[in-house]
């Protein structure tokens, strides 16, 4: 595609050579790169693949499980409560106006009766009413009582009414109620002739259930039941076969392959696309953060490179772990998030780019693996403790092991954060105790990762790290090693540099470590020609006796020159060889200038012939090497040096440099420019101390006692 754009019409061309300048849009593109590869690692199990079934289909192939997985199913769920639904009894509440109703109907053929009482066919009249319930004869027996004997078999009807179905009565036991009734009403205490018409408006009257179906306590009270289930968890154990081919395909089997990424289900697009989303706000968050606070990574491209793929580094690692299958228990088996090394990236941003930018990628690749976890909160927080611990633990990296420290910290973390979750969350003791192992591997792996893959990372990216400064500062390195056998007194300067450069670095903040480091290398380029340097002179010759100044000149500022081109064939970092070029800047050669203005010469020679070539220096580091050097230098021709004397001496070198202008460029402040001064002070106090001179008498008699001590100590080690 870029190849089609660079060869393309007139147009693209254009439009793509003003795109590929943009550094803006360059640094848009590299985002939206490393985006889209983190959201694919993140969210790629959740894409379903392009197979679908139904319930009652034979299965067109074998499915296997790919992973261990552990989820709630909601057909099972579902199932189980509609059992809970079956199994809760109809709710059913008292019906007081059936009862009314009965006893209306019953007031109403009483009064049918009272009315026949005058009729010619009275007594017909009556056995209609009451369906032929009574012969003849019992129907003019009943219409010859009083009214006042038929309302009170009326009211004592009413009372076994009440009796008997007021405690509740439903549908179904009508008939057996009726029956009941019947029979009770022929024992009522009434007269005789009464019993048959009490008999027959009970047998005759609508009876009418008391207890009404509650439909809305029912629905209720299976509401309670089915809140009351617990949601059904299902385990498939990778390699489990879910449906074989050409079995009928079940509601459960569906589920069970869409829940591992081997159907297409209705939710599984809109949980990518809430991944998406999510990643987005974290991209969207990191590049505030370093538009805020960073923002010289956007103007060096190769480092927001780095950047990203650290990051992708962290998240595809992840997506690594979580295909190991531990089996066994499913609990045990969602354990393996905690072997997660999120803190081998976390390191490799802080030794590489910067410790707050580690702490603030440490939380976004933690959110990460929870998304990797199925939203988990537990290899969450693992992540973060293991990253914020492993940032702390080479925060000041100072030596080689303090990276196997890293490990022993991160593995503490990991094991005192993993029983906390444990103890949170009820964890049985063995997956506590295989928690605890794989938060023990993810401490060394964390570690291993991060020393095997830094030198890449240095050599690739053009990054200077503790750690290889480290390996710069080991007297075995050739040039060092070249510089003491060579020129032993650039050596010893050198050592001197480094010690006044790592005080006071140290006493402004600055990389003190790199200043050491940066000191030891400084004159690297003496080597070419070490004699033609008085501190490498040893006899009382000097080559520069047959020397003009001009020629002089130029030999003692070549040793810049001599030491890039060194520094370039060693592939010293580029910090350090920004120290070489600029540690003397454009300073005067104040001796061959001075000796070429005494020669005679009506002319003088002019300052510029007698300077260094070379840029001032840009960095505090630098600036710190160049005072170092010429405050050291000094101390060494100081006649007597004291206290007083070394702080003379260091602050006039300060005011020379400064007022040369050779700190214009560099982001020293006056107030620093004072802490360089007492740090150098204290350094050349504590190097130049005076000591006690001993008497001839004292020196003869230590050197007389010197035999017998050693006998007795012979003697007392025998």
């Amino acid at each position: 595609m870029i190849k089609w754009l660079g060869n393309g019409p007139k147009y693209l061309r254009t439009a793509w050579q003003r795109l590929s300048a943009s550094l803006t849009v360059r640094c848009l593109i590299w985002g939206l790169v490393f985006f889209v590869i983190s959201s694919l690692l993140v969210g790629w199990h959740t894409l379903p693949p392009d197979q679908s079934l139904e319930v009652g289909q034979p299965s067109p192939q074998d499915f296997l499980a790919r992973q261990t997985l552990t989820y709630e199913s909601q057909v099972l769920t579902a199932q189980a409560r509609e059992e809970a639904a079956r199994q809760v009894a109809p709710l059913y509440r008292l019906d007081t106006q059936a009862l009314r109703i009965m006893e209306q109907d019953l007031d109403q053929m009483l009064d049918e009766i009272e009315r026949a009482q005058g009729s010619e066919q009275g007594t017909l009249r009556v056995q209609q009413l009451l369906a032929d319930q009574l012969t003849a004869a019992e129907a003019r027996a009943a219409l010859r009582a009083s009214e006042a004997d038929r309302r009170a078999l009326g009211e004592k009807l009413k009372e076994l009414l009440r009796l008997t179905l007021g405690l509740g009565v439903n549908e179904q036991g009508l008939n057996a109620i009726r029956s009941v009734l019947v029979q009770q009403a022929g024992e009522l205490e009434v007269a005789p002739e009464l019993k048959p018409l009490a008999r027959a408006l009970l047998a005759r009257l609508e009876l009418r259930p008391t207890l009404a179906y509650d439909l809305e306590g029912t629905r209720l009270r299976i509401e309670e039941a089915q809140a009351r289930v617990v949601p059904v968890k299902v385990t498939v154990r990778s390699g489990e076969k879910i449906v074989g081919k050409g079995e009928l395909v079940t509601e459960r089997q569906i589920e069970a392959l869409q829940h591992l990424g081997l159907l297409r289900s209705p939710s599984a697009f809109s949980s990518f696309f809430g991944i998406l989303l999510l990643v987005g706000v974290l991209y969207v968050l990191l590049a505030l953060y370093l538009w805020a606070y960073q923002r010289e990574i956007f103007r060096h491209e190769a480092r927001l490179v780095l950047l990203g793929i650290l990051l992708v580094m962290g998240v595809g690692l992840g997506r690594g772990i979580m295909a190991i299958d531990l089996g066994g228990d499913p609990q045990t088996a969602s354990l393996v998030g905690y072997m997660i090394p999120t803190a081998a990236s976390s390191m490799l941003i802080a030794l590489l780019l910067d410790s707050w930018l580690a702490v603030f990628c440490t939380l976004m690749l933690s959110l990460m693996v929870g998304l990797l976890n199925g939203a988990s909160l537990a290899p969450a927080a693992v992540a973060v403790v293991g990253g914020l611990t492993g940032i702390y633990a080479v925060a000041h990296l100072s030596q080689r092991t303090d990276l196997v420290k890293a490990s022993l910290y991160i593995i503490l973390a990991n094991l005192v954060t993993v029983c906390a979750l444990g103890l949170l969350r009820g964890d049985s003791g063995s997956a506590v105790a295989i928690g605890s192992l794989l938060g023990l591997a993810n401490g060394v792996l964390s570690t291993v990762l991060t020393i095997g893959s830094l030198p890449f990372f240095e050599g690739a990216f053009g990054l200077t790290t503790p750690v290889k400064l480290l390996e710069l500062a080991n007297p075995n390195q050739p040039l060092l090693r070249r510089l003491l056998l060579e020129a032993p007194g650039t050596y010893h300067h050198s050592l001197m540099v480094a010690n006044l450069a790592e005080v006071a670095a140290d006493a402004l903040g600055a990389d003190a470590l790199l200043a050491r480091v940066a000191g030891y290398y400084h004159d690297i380029g003496k080597l070419r020609r070490p004699y033609f340097f008085i501190e490498n002179q040893f006899g009382n010759e000097n080559p520069h006796d047959k020397l003009t100044p001009h020629l002089s000149t130029l030999i003692i500022t070549a040793h810049i020159k001599d030491g890039l081109e060194m520094a370039r064939e060693a592939r010293l970092p580029a910090a350090i060889t920004e120290v070489i070029a600029q540690h003397h800047g454009s300073s005067l050669v104040t001796y061959f200038y001075h000796k070429a203005t005494q020669n005679g010469r009506q002319d003088p020679p002019g300052e510029q012939a007698f300077r260094y070539d070379s840029p001032k220096p840009r960095s505090k580091e630098a600036a710190i090497i160049m005072l170092a050097d010429s405050v050291e230098a000094g101390a060494r021709s100081l006649q007597k040096p004291s206290p007083n004397r070394l702080e003379g001496l260091v602050r006039k070198v300060i005011k020379e440099k400064l007022e040369d202008g050779q700190l214009d460029e560099c982001p020293l402040t006056f107030q620093e420019l004072d802490l360089i001064a007492q740090a150098f002070t204290r350094a050349l106090s504590g190097i130049f101390h005076s000591r006690i001179e001993y008497p001839e008498s004292v020196l003869k008699e230590m050197e007389r006692r010197k035999p017998r001590d050693a006998a007795l100590r012979k003697q007392s080690t025998g």
